[in-house]
């Protein structure tokens, strides 16, 4: 398959608000492969708990499943939520898209998506991602989308664990 057949146009990248129902997607998104940057696979509890913060996130972000039409399959998932950085307020955003959908384009058009839910909000100046120095992809996502590189940082995901990452800056609002 070329490159230009694998991929995904942009009309056909939707985000949905989480619902109970994408408990299936983060069990699909917590294997070791997918996990790799993130400190490693959660154990069941953990993405029970995880779930459950997704479905009360309420005022502090949103998260949102990514699916595919015609046929709305889901393939990952995006999600904002507010962050301390450096003693100001911000938005932090994370994403993942299952194996087998990514190289097609479809996780920056999703983060697109996401921040302009972002922006509508009106909350906070920027939006940080803070992928590991070793994941590329995600990196590559970041420059596409002209998110400022402002420097490597230690940074504890989860907690007690500490990854070497990349901190980038968007603005999203101006103040």
């Amino acid at each position: 398959m070329d490159v230009i057949s694998k991929q995904i146009k942009e009309r056909q990248i939707q985000i949905n608000n989480w619902e109970d129902k994408d408990l299936d997607l983060l069990v699909k998104l917590n294997t070791p492969e997918m996990m790799e940057h993130l400190g490693g696979s959660e154990s069941n509890e953990q993405v029970l708990k995880r779930h459950k913060r997704y479905l009360e996130l309420g005022e502090k972000g949103k998260v949102f499943s990514i699916t595919l039409s015609p046929d709305f399959e889901v393939v990952g998932s995006v999600v904002y939520w507010q962050s301390n950085w450096n003693n100001e307020c911000v938005y932090e955003i994370g994403w993942s898209i299952l194996p087998q959908f990514q190289g097609r384009g479809i996780a920056t058009h999703a983060v697109r998506l996401a921040i302009n839910e972002a922006i509508k909000e009106r909350k906070y100046q920027y939006i940080h991602a803070f992928p590991s120095v070793e994941n590329s992809a995600s990196n590559a996502i970041c420059r596409k989308l002209n998110f400022s590189l402002i420097s490597d940082c230690k940074f504890e995901y989860p907690p007690g664990n500490f990854m070497h990452c990349n901190n980038w800056r968007l603005e999203i609002n101006k103040s």
